[in-house]
């Protein structure tokens, strides 16, 4: 019988290299960070420091982080959605509502093609047509948005 090796431990990753790899990964908003990192620090102030440090240095900004989950999230959510992800994300509400403008401009086009993708063609009866606003409403696109999408069946005006 064979005998197994024992298994090498891994050598205790500081809070830095830890941080550095989360946000090589993504961006991160500061709550984010502090929620992943604060079971691995001894002193929660060492986290704080460590945020604070990153920020200073540019490795960390919650300007991105806006940026980046409207540009990945366009597509498939709608404003309101987007807007409570950033939200329970942590980030700034004052950056939110910055960005909310430009959200909101770009939702009837988002809209009408995520209903395009999804549905393609006008509800046959009123069940349809309430799954379909379901859907997109789930979605978070606003309710007069996507009854005017499903009257105009996807054309645009």
């Amino acid at each position: 019988m064979e005998q197994q090796q024992p298994k090498k431990k891994r050598p205790e990753t500081s809070l830095r290299a830890r941080a550095l790899r989360l946000l090589a990964r993504r961006e991160h908003s500061r709550l984010e960070l502090q929620r992943k990192l604060a079971s691995h620090a001894e002193d929660p102030d060492e986290v704080t420091d460590l945020i604070e440090d990153l920020v200073r240095r540019g490795w960390l900004s919650e300007e991105r982080v806006v940026e980046q989950i409207i540009h990945a999230r366009r597509d498939k959510l709608g404003s309101q959605r987007i807007q409570r992800e950033l939200l329970e994300k942590g980030v700034d509400g004052e950056l939110v509502d910055r960005a909310l403008p430009q959200l909101r401009d770009g939702d009837m086009a988002a809209a009408r093609a995520l209903w395009q993708r999804k549905f393609g063609k006008p509800p046959a009866d009123t069940a349809a047509r309430a799954k379909q606003v379901r859907f997109m409403q789930s979605r978070g696109f606003a309710l007069e948005t996507v009854l005017r999408i499903i009257r105009q069946g996807g054309d645009e005006e």
